[in-house]
């Protein structure tokens, strides 16, 4: 039968240092919290029980537990550390949540190393199974140039091998000199775990229940304990404050596009590029400086990206081109064009070789392939088939202030600048209508639309109504010359206000 392996993930701390109201491990970087890593490392393993240890704002934690079980597909089980009484502590509650007769490997790691990746435990559990009676304890240790905070590693002098963890505020000052250190994240033998949970006190300087006093435990009993030392030490970085969770981001970014650069992707500056864990990009893909792509963004064979773009949850199809444009929960098709100054909120939906230009917003639209809004437009909540073109500066009036419509514009219509489709109205295939217009009714199909009047000149208004000012000398100089004798179309158009 084979070894079983639960995961218990400590997420209890109050993270003080934060000096947030979130819950430390509910803080962000590369799309995802940090527990969020930390519980998608320990699925990757595969375990027969995955078990998160909850205590400071538990509410919260336990939510974004839940989300994740959706997220990864697998149950989690969540263990309450009602006071935190040491990681010793935090341990025994989380094997409460394991059931009675569990034998095989417990691995234990934080919530707040958010690098440790699923490839590292395995290795880990490889390690600790690695000779022919398994370790009781093995332990993940790294070198620190600078060890402060870290509990050191202090290995016996005839053998070399682990003789016990001692934390900071404990250590010796030729301890504390110690720069081998504790990565707190461990494998234990189960059976051996729960015996030695039992044997812990708290006479130490924090008053705690320690976890790492476990590998004493162990050698004073001649059970085999390992060490597993790992080279690369920012994969075990923990963040206690912004700082530090500030530099992890940059770090896990770096990774995250040089994996990329070297999956095949072109990108111009990864010093001003930012790529979260989510996003999944095609070969040939070229990104240029400032360019953030967040969330579970895809981006398709041979698209540009950039420069100065932010594209949260979007799908970008092959060979598309999109220049500095702000797109979130939206979809842009193959070969499309978008920007710049585009702003794709959600439910955007722009088909195979469209367009959406300078300074177009668009909103819940559906726009077909080969359509073009080519610029200063606000497009929201409408439909637009194959192959219109729609003018500049023309809005889709979709609210009256207290509910939304939709509008639909059919294929091959031909809208002219500054039309105002009010919601709800349709235009029918082949359309046209003229500059200016407001559309409030249905347009049948082939037919032109138009809605202002024919335009009037009064002469000479200028020189009458404006007399000294620059426009009224302009005009003088133009040859124009005032009359005081009013066409009888003029008098109307002032009856009608038109002068004013």
């Amino acid at each position: 039968m084979p070894v079983q392996t639960a995961v218990v993930v400590l997420a209890a701390g109050a993270g003080t240092r934060m000096r947030s109201k979130t819950p430390k491990v509910l803080h962000a970087l590369g799309g995802r919290t940090m527990l969020a890593h930390s519980l998608h490392a320990a699925a990757e393993i595969d375990p027969t029980h995955l078990v998160t240890v909850v205590g400071h704002d538990k509410e919260r934690v336990g939510v974004a537990v839940s989300a994740l079980e959706t997220e990864l597909g697998r149950p989690i089980a969540v263990a309450v550390q009602e006071e935190q009484n040491g990681t010793g502590h935090a341990v025994e509650c989380g094997l409460s949540a394991l059931p009675a007769d569990f034998r095989g490997t417990v691995l234990v790691t934080a919530a707040d190393v958010p690098l440790l990746d699923g490839h590292t435990l395995h290795a880990l559990v490889d390690e600790h199974r690695s000779e022919p009676t398994p370790a009781a304890v093995t332990v993940l240790t790294f070198t620190a140039p600078e060890p402060r905070g870290y509990g050191r590693i202090v290995r016996q002098p005839h053998d070399g091998e682990i003789a016990e963890i001692v934390e900071e505020a404990d250590a010796t000052e030729e301890q504390a000199a110690i720069t081998e250190v504790n990565a707190g994240v461990y494998a234990f033998d189960a059976e051996f775990l729960r015996s030695a949970l039992g044997q812990l006190n708290a006479n130490n300087a924090q008053g705690e229940l320690y976890l790492t006093d476990v590998v004493k435990i162990a050698r004073e009993a001649g059970a085999p304990v390992f060490a597993a030392h790992l080279s690369d030490s920012a994969k075990v970085a923990g963040a206690n404050d912004r700082v530090q969770l500030s530099k992890l981001a940059a770090e896990l970014n770096r990774r995250t596009v040089e994996n990329w650069m070297r999956a095949g992707v072109t990108v111009v500056d990864p010093s001003t590029t930012w790529i979260d864990v989510g996003v999944t990009l095609a070969r040939d893909v070229t990104i240029h400086p400032g360019v953030q792509l967040l969330g579970t963004t895809a981006v398709g064979e041979d698209a540009v990206i950039g420069p100065d773009t932010t594209l949260t949850d979007v799908t970008v199809g092959e060979g598309a081109s999109v220049v500095r444009t702000h797109g979130s929960e939206s979809t842009i098709g193959a070969g499309a064009t978008v920007g710049p100054f585009s702003y794709l909120r959600p439910g955007t939906v722009l088909g195979a070789s469209g367009k959406l230009g300078a300074f177009v917003e668009t909103k819940n639209a559906d726009i077909g392939a080969h359509s073009k809004v080519p610029h200063l437009t606000y497009v929201g909540d409408a439909t637009i088939g194959e192959h219109s073109n729609i003018g500049a500066s023309s809005v889709f009036v979709n609210y009256d202030g207290v509910a939304k419509s939709r509008t639909v514009v059919g294929s091959h219509v031909r809208t002219g600048s500054d039309t105002m489709f009010v919601a709800p109205v349709q235009v029918g295939d082949g359309a046209y209508t003229g500059a200016g217009t407001v559309l409030r009714f249905d347009v049948p199909p082939g037919a032109l639309a138009v809605s202002g009047g024919k335009q009037r000149n009064i002469d000479g208004w200028v020189q009458r109504n404006r007399p000294g000012t620059a426009a009224a000398e302009a005009a003088a100089a133009a040859g124009l010359h005032h009359s005081s004798d009013l066409h009888e179309t003029e008098k109307q158009d002032l009856k009608d206000g038109i002068e004013q």
